[in-house]
């Protein structure tokens, strides 16, 4: 049976990043590292909490992404759903077909 990876995309308001940081940094048994961005919310269901946000017109946000097996993103996300729940934290799952890193200085001629 081969490794299913998947990249887990979670969005969130800028004020939950540290937090969302470290909630992540513990799920060790998950979670090896993950990129974050961050990010501008637009549209119906963007919550403009701040006067600065409403005079940009935009949520500030933060964008966090990882790369996961499907079981552990699964995981991952039922533990998100409690520990963030009624934060409105934003997700989606898409597969992932090739991961690695270039890190090899050797250039073939």
């Amino acid at each position: 049976m081969t490794v299913e990876s998947v990249c887990l995309t979670l969005i969130a308001a800028r004020n939950l990043r540290e937090e969302l940081f470290d909630y992540l940094s513990e799920q060790r048994d998950l979670v090896s590292g993950f990129t974050a961005s961050d990010g501008a919310g637009h549209g119906p269901m963007a919550r403009l909490r701040t006067a600065a946000e409403q005079v940009k017109g935009h949520a500030d946000e933060v964008l966090v992404r990882a790369i996961l097996e499907r079981k552990d993103a699964a995981r991952l996300l039922a533990r998100l759903k409690t520990a963030f729940a009624g934060t409105r934290l934003v997700y989606w799952i898409m597969p992932v077909t090739e991961f690695g890193m270039i890190d090899d200085l050797k250039v073939e001629n």
